[in-house]
């Protein structure tokens, strides 16, 4: 750790921050469901020219993971640690970020969606703007949202959620550069989300683009991603899952819709891009942009959940309701198999971009390493050379479970982590080196080398049945012993019980949970 900090010389000053004081600004974005290939510099044809500028003068992450679900992934970004070690939605065994960087000085700011008990401002962020809720209405949200712990009215026109965080993210960027110390940003936005609400002027930039269907645009997103180099030698692409039909053998009618509801989703994407831009803009314009980190990510894989209603309405009509299912969720998470909810690679990685003067990387390149949502409490107490508590507020704080990206950023080899550990519901994975064992639905076991086979087509579980054993002891081991999941998580046999088996075409969706 030493090293790093001698490195970018960064921490010589105190805790008491001041105009002078050099410790990075910290700004961490979150988007909501985005796809592992949804971005132009993951591969996508979707116009994402802000992430990608970003990316190309920064790092870019290819095996970055999350949980596969929202709230579990907010759980694990806030605290560094997984989401039932945490104290669940509660977080009572943890602290925040905000609340681990504030007695170092930092002046503490979040918008977006909260997803989580009580709410930011109570969690050690001074500023807040955004819903509390997992999900809302994008043109007239809803009645969770605050304004710094008070209630928010929505304005009944001309207004938007992606537009409205950014706005309100400005206006707290000005007021932190007046406060004259270092920053802590959290930028949870609900893009692209469904329902897939987008003004009307971004869908008819894509209006048509998709008329060639998944298994065109997914070619080509493979392809690229070889060509950027985002890939790993030798990753194939999974083929189309049972139950998606061949594009072509759709009718005119269903090939309408469905190229339609893409064009939503990507105008989303391109949307959330633009606001992104904006905040650049605005950190360039307040001459911050040097001292200050940006880090993107994603909380879980591209969604299958298809939840349509009011699909007589245009999608730019707050009354409409349009999500899209497995055929486009397949394309989002290009080249990998399943999705949001699932802990194989389509459920659980993540784009992840880092941005910041102090790297030590090639500008542009790509790690390998691995890493994980949990990582991020350790990277920003690090950088904020702040005090990561033994307890807060009278209560015991669980000690970090992730560890800092810094070595990364410095251009080293960090120690790795001895594994990680994933579950949702009956979806289970646990990740050992280059081994990985998972299970989808309740179903058995499956045994992968990511080494050799990242997209998880070449099931070793019959092989190396031995090495599978030691794995599943090992899930069940930090399920009970290190995120004391309950009981009912951690039965062994199938969960589904009578449910009938289904491809990963067919969905079981949790309709409680964004």
């Amino acid at each position: 750790m030493r090293y790093f900090l001698v490195a970018v010389a960064l921490f010589t000053v105190s805790c008491d921050a001041t105009a002078a004081d050099s410790r990075p600004n910290i700004v961490l974005i979150m988007a909501d469901d985005l796809g592992f290939s949804d971005l132009g510099c993951y591969g996508s044809e979707i116009e994402t020219p802000n992430l990608d500028q970003l990316a190309g003068r920064g790092l870019r992450f290819n095996q970055f993971y999350n949980t596969a679900k929202c709230h579990s992934s907010r759980i694990c970004l806030l605290t560094g640690l997984y989401m039932f070690q945490a104290g669940n939605q509660e977080m009572n065994r943890g602290v925040t970020l905000a609340e681990a960087v504030k007695p170092a000085g930092y002046h503490t700011m979040m918008v977006g969606k909260w997803h989580l008990a009580g709410q930011p401002t109570d969690r050690g962020f001074d500023r807040y703007f955004g819903h509390l809720s997992g999900s809302t209405n994008f043109f007239t949200g809803d009645d969770t949202f605050r304004l710094n712990g008070e209630p928010f009215a929505v304005p009944e026109t001309g207004f938007y959620t992606t537009d409205a965080k950014t706005d309100h993210a400005l206006k707290f960027l000005d007021e932190a550069k007046a406060e004259e110390k270092p920053f802590l940003l959290y930028l949870a936005y609900n893009a692209p989300h469904y329902p897939l609400h987008v003004k009307e002027a971004d869908f008819r930039k894509y209006e048509g683009r998709y008329d060639g269907g998944w298994d065109q645009i997914r070619e080509r997103r493979y392809n690229k991603q070889q060509k950027l180099g985002v890939l790993p030698a030798g990753t194939k692409l999974s083929p189309r899952p049972e139950g998606v039909s061949a594009w072509e053998s759709l009718s005119d009618e269903k090939r309408h819709w469905e190229s339609e509801r893409m064009a939503a989703y990507a105008g989303m994407v391109d949307c959330l891009d633009q606001n992104i831009g904006r905040l650049l803009k605005r950190l360039a314009d307040l001459e911050l942009s040097e001292n200050t980190i940006v880090m993107f990510c994603s909380d879980n894989g591209a969604c299958p959940f298809e939840r349509t209603r009011g699909k007589e309405y245009r999608p730019w009509d707050p009354k409409s309701y349009w999500t899209y299912d497995v055929g486009w969720a397949h394309v989002g998470n290009t080249p990998f198999r399943w999705y949001k909810q699932n802990q194989h690679e389509g459920g659980i990685a993540s784009p992840m971009i880092v941005s910041w003067s102090g790297l030590e990387t090639k500008a542009g390149s790509v790690t390998d390493q691995p890493a994980h949502l949990i990582d991020f409490m350790a990277t920003c107490v690090e950088l904020a050379d702040a005090d990561y508590p033994a307890s807060y507020a009278g209560r015991e704080i669980t000690p970090l479970q992730g560890r800092s990206l810094a070595p990364i950023f410095a251009g080293g080899v960090r120690d790795p982590h001895p594994w990680l550990y994933f579950q949702f519901s009956n979806n289970r994975a646990i990740r050992q080196g280059d081994m990985k064992a998972v299970r989808v639905k309740g179903r058995p076991w499956e045994l992968y080398d990511l080494s050799v086979d990242r997209s998880e087509l070449n099931d070793l579980a019959k092989s190396r049945p031995k090495v599978l054993k030691a794995m599943q002891d090992l899930w069940f081991d930090v399920a009970e012993n290190v995120e004391q999941a309950p009981a009912s998580l951690r039965r062994a046999g199938n969960q589904l019980g009578k449910q009938k088996k289904s491809g990963e075409s067919k969905v079981k969706t949790d309709t409680k949970s964004n």
